[in-house]
């Protein structure tokens, strides 16, 4: 056999000079492939032996490609442009420094957000540092209060732990019914990543912490100050100060060169930008823990201090983003979700089909870690022109079960904006469109018997 002439030959391919041969070969091939796979679940039904993409050489397979020096610091193909955060001015200033940055968490895989994807909520707009002329200064009720730079911090041993950030306003849009046909705009105040840094309690074991210690300042150095209080028995378990985000130093709207992490609490209290850490007796009552970041219970008093964000869950897919309009008759798709909570491990997720009055058990994918994202999925075979109320509610160690909205109201009213963890339910139009839609519990029914089902305002 002539192996060189063989190599000009396949190298001399392109759309004009395809063979007969050849193009029978793969359309025979296709056709074997799908007969064999004709039993295999998720297969989609388009697949078409004589499919151009399939028999015709493409172009980029013909060509070079871009040398490796190209982008230096790597960037998503151009075909995921789509891919990105989006902001409201709904939930912004006018000059959106004041503004909020919500992740498509429709987009996402696993239970890691890209840095450049990771939710982002200012008061100040995105500060920019030198991390050589920032100090972190410890103060207060310690032994011996210092000032730290960046390397001298970096000497302290470092721990990696995966966490998600959520803001306790994520859901807060929906407290009078669905504001936006989008799971971005719904729940994608939140993210999770691998973060890098030192616990707060080995610098303190340093530094010695007086008895009467019992709060802790933590205050930004961007120009809002952000300040917020956090108790001594918190910031002893796993508070952290990190520099690290997914193996990479944080941006700088996640807060260079160094934030607090509070993990599964409140995600103002992870203060960006951190640059002073004060100790004292009594809580400081900081503007955005009196004006802000707070809950208006039914009675009119007000929760104030109660940080760790409850369990909760959402549909992922599909979603207003990601509809079923394609699928035909009798195809079997995945439903997937995240679920998450600031009290402990999810230990299960359910999923209904009916809006809530009856659940099966969806399975946990992948790592199952505390205070952390976790992936669940539930396999279904689609009926076209089959109207569904798709609902997910999650489980955790701590023995929390995420509640009905009509449960959460009894404790909370309809006024909180923050701590919104009740069901969400998606509905699955007859055409495979998706839809936000608000369902009661079966205690909140029309006289028919049928649930109230509200529709996106």
């Amino acid at each position: 056999m002539d192996i060189k002439k063989s190599q000009q030959d396949l190298g001399s391919l392109n759309e004009k000079s395809t063979s007969t041969d050849r193009r029978d070969f793969l359309a025979k091939s296709a056709a074997l492939s799908v007969t064999a796979l004709a039993g295999t679940a998720l297969l989609s039904s388009n697949a078409q032996a004589d499919d151009p993409a399939i028999v015709e050489p493409t172009t980029w397979g013909t060509k070079w490609g871009d040398p490796v020096t190209k982008n230096l610091y790597g960037m998503p193909s151009k075909y995921e442009h789509n891919v990105t955060r989006r902001y409201t001015k709904l939930l912004a200033s006018g000059n959106y420094r004041a503004s909020i940055a919500v992740t498509p968490i429709q987009e996402s895989m696993g239970i890691i957000t890209p840095n450049g994807l990771f939710f982002s909520r200012c008061h100040g707009g995105v500060a920019h540092i030198d991390p050589n002329e920032h100090r972190l200064m410890i103060t207060g009720l310690v032994e011996k209060p210092l000032v730290l730079t960046m390397k001298e911090l970096k000497r302290y041993p470092s721990v990696t732990r995966t966490h998600f950030i959520e803001c306790p306003a994520n859901g807060g849009q929906e407290w009078r019914g669905p504001q936006y046909n989008s799971v971005q705009f719904a729940k994608g105040f939140m993210s999770c990543a691998e973060w890098t840094g030192v616990y707060v309690k080995d610098i303190l074991a340093d530094l010695g912490v007086k008895p009467d210690a019992r709060w802790m300042l933590a205050e930004g150095g961007d120009s809002s100050k952000m300040g917020r209080t956090i108790p001594m028995e918190k910031v002893l378990d796993d508070a952290m100060i990190v520099w690290g985000q997914n193996g990479e130093a944080l941006r700088p709207e996640q807060g260079y060169p160094i934030r607090l992490l509070v993990p599964g609490w409140e995600g103002n209290l992870c203060v960006k930008w951190l640059r002073r850490l004060d100790f004292a007796s009594e809580p400081w009552y900081c503007k955005e823990e009196t004006s802000k970041y707070t809950v208006l219970k039914p009675t009119g008093k007000a929760i104030q201090h109660f940080y760790a964000n409850e369990v909760n869950s959402t549909v992922t897919s599909p979603s207003p983003e990601i509809d079923w309009s394609d699928l035909k008759d009798g195809d079997t798709v995945e439903i997937e979700g995240l679920a998450w909570s600031g009290m402990g491990t999810i230990t299960g997720v359910d999923i209904s089909f009916d809006g809530g009055r009856n659940y099966v058990q969806a399975e946990l994918k992948g790592l199952v870690l505390p205070k952390c994202w976790t992936r669940w999925s539930y396999v279904h075979t689609y009926k076209k022109g089959e109207e569904l109320l798709l609902t997910s509610r999650a489980m955790d160690d701590a023995g929390y079960i995420q509640p009905t909205i009509d449960q959460e109201e009894l404790v909370v009213g309809v006024e909180a904006v923050y701590h919104r963890n009740a069901v969400e339910t998606w509905k699955v139009e007859k055409d495979g469109k998706i839809t936000h839609v608000e369902v009661r519990s079966q205690l909140d029914r029309k006289p028919n018997g049928e649930l109230f089902v509200e529709g996106k305002a």
